[in-house]
């Protein structure tokens, strides 16, 4: 069935992106060359919350805790399709490869052959 309105995934998807990464968006109006860092994934939306990128107004109803209200900007999530992994080498993003070393699965830099999940 196509149209707008689509079933969420149930199923879990294996995305190229973990908490902490610092990643560049490729596409949309929030378009860039720095890095932003990576705040939360959701694996089973296939999205991925960025700080500073897709931000929206939420307005908060007036409560004990907040007496005044207003409107606070938070970050929404954003397809993980539209984000590639900054390259410290390259000075952009990349795309990434999965290599087994040492038994494990660990991200490699498509062109410059950086290994993201290598513990330093």
């Amino acid at each position: 069935m196509r149209g707008k309105h689509k079933k969420p995934e149930t199923g879990l998807r294996h995305l190229h992106v973990k908490k902490g990464d610092k990643v560049v968006v490729i596409s949309g109006s929030q378009k860039g060359t720095e890095p932003h860092e990576v705040l939360k994934v959701l694996p089973h939306l296939g999205k991925a919350v960025v700080e500073g990128v897709n931000l929206r107004w939420k307005h908060q109803k007036r409560s004990q805790q907040n007496p005044k209200g207003g409107r606070i900007q938070t970050e929404q999530p954003i397809e993980a399709s539209k984000l590639l992994l900054w390259s410290e080498k390259l000075g952009k993003g990349t795309r990434t490869k999965i290599q087994v070393v040492n038994g494990k699965r660990i991200r490699v830099g498509v062109k410059c052959g950086t290994k993201f999940d290598q513990e330093s």
